[in-house]
C-alpha cells in the first residue's frame, strides 16, 4: 500500500510540472542500480550504531536430529570450514513442482542422512560419502500421490520418526529402514515432529497437538488449538524443553502445555493489529519457536516478533517484524529473515535492531519477474547461510549484513541448509542433497 501511494504522488508530481524529461536525456552520470533491489522497510537502531557485536566461538555438532536441529529448536554457533566445497550429491527421490512442495529439510544423526521426498519416500544416505543405504515408502497403497504435501522427520534412540500429509504418524528402524509402529491422526501433517524424554509431539492442520509415546505410537494426550480455515504452506514444529512444550499454531496463537499432561500453562497471539491486504491477514507461525535460556522467541507471518518468559508467558518484549522462516539465536543476538527478504539481527534481550541486510526479491530485476524466495539463515563459523529459489545460497556477515560470497546450487532451494560434523548440507527441489564441508 505504501509502495502505490508513494507512486501515484510521484505522477501526480510530474503530471503537475511543465518541463518533462525524455529517455535521452541523462539526470546523473554513473551507473543505474533498480532501488527495488535491495530495498528496505526497516531500520537499524542508530544508538546501536558503536556497539561492537560479539558472538560466542563457533562449536562443532555431530548432529541434526530433527526440525531446527534439537528440540528446543536453539543451535547457537556452528562451526565448518574456512572454504566449503561439494563433496557429494545424491537424490531422494520425487523432487518438488507446482503440487507437491518441500516444506521440511533432512536431518542427520548417528553417521547417516536421512531425507523425506515429496512423496514421502524416506532415504538414508551414509553422511561422509552420500552412498544410499535404505529408502522406504511410507504413502499409503490406497491413497494417490497428486498434491500430497509431505511432513518431516526426527531420529530418536535408533529410530526415524516420519509425519506425513496422510495423516501418518510412522516410526522406522534407522539402521534398515523397516516400520516399526503407525499411527493414523485422522488429519494432514505438514510439519516434522519434535521427539524428547521419550514422546512424539505432532502437529496436524487441523490445529491438533498430539503427544505419542516414541516406543509404540500410543498417544499420551491432545491439545486442540484455534482453528484456521487458511493458513501458509507448512507449519512450524514444537518447541520442548524443561518440561514445556511450546505450540505455534497457524492462527498465530502461541501456548505453551506441560509435557508430561498437555495441561495449559498460558497462550497469548501473534496475530496483528495492523493489516494491509488480504495476505497479511494470515498471522500462521510457520517458522519454529525457539527456546533459549528461559525465554520463548517466535514470529508470525502477520507481522509480531516477540519474547516471552517460558515458565509465566509474559512478554519480554515484541517488536512489528513478520516471518515465515525460523528465527536465529546465537548469545545475546537473533538473526531471522522477515517476509519482506530483510536479513536482521536484533537483540535478544531488548528486541532493538543492530543491522538490516535488503536481499533481492526478483531475478529479473528492472521487469520485477520471478520472484526469489527465501530460506534461513543459518549461523556457521562467522557465516549467516541464507538460500534461495533462484539456486544460490549466500553468506551474510553476522556482524554487519556485509555480503561475503555466494555459491551456485543444482536447483531452487525451498528450505534453510542444515549443519552436522562440520558439512552443510542442502536440499534442492530436484531432490538431490548436496553436501559441502
Amino acid at each position: 500500500m505504501f509502495r502505490n501511494t508513494v507512486f501515484v504522488i510521484l505522477l501526480l508530481a510530474v503530471a503537475g510540472c511543465d518541463t518533462f524529461i525524455t529517455e535521452d536525456e541523462v539526470l546523473l552520470p554513473g551507473k543505474r542500480i533498480p532501488v527495488l533491489l535491495y530495498q528496505r522497510t526497516i531500520d537499524a537502531d542508530p544508538s546501536l550504531a558503536e556497539e561492537k557485536i560479539l558472538l560466542p566461538a563457533p562449536e562443532a555438532n555431530a548432529d541434526w536430529p530433527q526440525s531446527g536441529g534439537y528440540p528446543n529448536h536453539a543451535m547457537h554457533h556452528m562451526k565448518i570450514g574456512d572454504a566449503i566445497v561439494q563433496r557429494w550429491k545424491a537424490s531422494i527421490g520425487v523432487g518438488a513442482d507446482d503440487d507437491e512442495r518441500f516444506v521440511s529439510a533432512p536431518i542427520v544423526a548417528d553417521g547417516k542422512v536421512f531425507g523425506l521426498d515429496v512423496i514421502s519416500r524416506v532415504s538414508a544416505f551414509t553422511a561422509d560419502t552420500g552412498k544410499l543405504l535404505w529408502a522406504t515408502e511410507t504413502a499409503p497403497e490406497s491413497e494417490e500421490d497428486d498434491g500430497h504435501i509431505p511432513g518431516g522427520l526426527a531420529y530418536y534412540k535408533g529410530r526415524v520418526h516420519i509425519t506425513t500429509g496422510f495423516g501418518d504418524v510412522i516410526a522406522v528402524d534407522s539402521s534398515t529402514g523397516e516400520e516399526i509402529w503407525r499411527e493414523y491422526l485422522r488429519s494432514p501433517i505438514r510439519s516434522a515432529p519434535t521427539v524428547r524424554n521419550g514422546r512424539v509431539y505432532i502437529l496436524t492442520m487441523d490445529s491438533r497437538l498430539v503427544a505419542l509415546r516414541a516406543d509404540t505410537g500410543e498417544a499420551i494426550w491432545t491439545h486442540s488449538g484455534v482453528s484456521e480455515v487458511a493458513s501458509i504452506l507448512g507449519s512450524g514444529s514444537p518447541a520442548v524443553d524443561d518440561g514445556i512444550v511450546i505450540v505455534p499454531f497457524a492462527s498465530g496463537e502461541l501456548v505453551a502445555l506441560t509435557a508430561d499432561t498437555g495441561q495449559m500453562l498460558w497462550s497469548d497471539s501473534l496475530a496483528s493489529v495492523r493489516r494491509a491486504n488480504s495476505v497479511s491477514t494470515l498471522s500462521h507461525i510457520r517458522g519454529n519457536p525457539i527456546i533459549d535460556r528461559g525465554i520463548v522467541y517466535a514470529v508470525s507471518h502477520g507481522g509480531v516478533m516477540a519474547a516471552f518468559d517460558l515458565k509465566t508467558g509474559q512478554r519480554v518484549w515484541d517488536r512489528e517484524l513478520g516471518g515465515i522462516g525460523n528465527p536465529w539465536i546465537a548469545g545475546d543476538y537473533i538473526y531471522m529473515l522477515t517476509t519482506e527478504d530483510e536479513v536482521v539481527c536484533l537483540s535478544r534481550k531488548d528486541g532493538r535492531i543492530f543491522w538490516v541486510r535488503g536481499l533481492p526479491r526478483f531475478e529479473d530485476s528492472e521487469d520485477h519477474e520471478d520472484p526469489i524466495v527465501w530460506s534461513g539463515p543459518v549461523l556457521a563459523s562467522d557465516r549467516l547461510l541464507v538460500t534461495g529459489s533462484h539456486g544460490e545460497a549466500w553468506a551474510v556477515s553476522p556482524y554487519s549484513g556485509q555480503l561475503l560470497g555466494r555459491i551456485e546450487l543444482p536447483d531452487a532451494i525451498s528450505v534453510p541448509p542444515v549443519i552436522a560434523g562440520g558439512t552443510v548440507f542442502f536440499l534442492a527441489d530436484n531432490a538431490d542433497i548436496v553436501a559441502y564441508h
